[in-house]
């Protein structure tokens, strides 16, 4: 089987799924990829340029039919503030050091790392060790902006 196109979740009619894909976020950006489907079936996913692939988004199925994409669990570091202040100072330390972040709502969830774990602590960050699918903001640039320090 071949995937030659990207439907945005909420885009298609979930009637025409057929089976689903469930990746990590390391493999979610790509532009070829061979993928195992969960019923077990080889898929070649072959974009003409490298895309992020988000939950919920469809895989066109050439031969017919839309393969699901789910975001694998994983390790990752859910925590919230006590105020909405704490929680933009965290916001901005995790942003400063370019962590992919998944926002959601009143709590953020950023991959397990222990030194983060103790920065967000001392912000005021209540942190949870958690297993869950890691869908994280895609950012201003959507991949297309590369920052560079000078100082680096």
């Amino acid at each position: 089987m071949r995937a030659q196109a990207v439907l945005p979740a909420g885009t298609w009619d979930a009637g025409e799924e057929v089976d689903q894909v469930v990746i990590d976020f390391d493999r979610r950006y790509r532009r070829r990829l061979l993928m195992r489907t969960e019923r077990g079936a080889e898929v070649l996913l072959d974009l003409p340029h490298a895309m992020r692939l988000r939950d919920g988004d469809g895989l066109a199925l050439q031969q017919g039919g839309v393969l699901r994409v789910r975001a694998a669990p994983e390790a990752l570091l859910e925590f919230h503030a006590p105020d909405a202040g704490a929680m933009a100072r965290i916001a901005w330390h995790l942003g400063n050091r370019h962590l992919p972040v998944q926002m959601l709502g009143d709590r953020m969830r950023i991959r397990d790392d222990h030194v983060i774990r103790k920065m967000v602590e001392g912000l005021g960050g209540q942190v949870a060790e958690i297993a869950a699918p890691f869908d994280p903001e895609p950012g201003a640039y959507a991949g297309g902006h590369h920052h560079h320090h000078e100082d680096e």
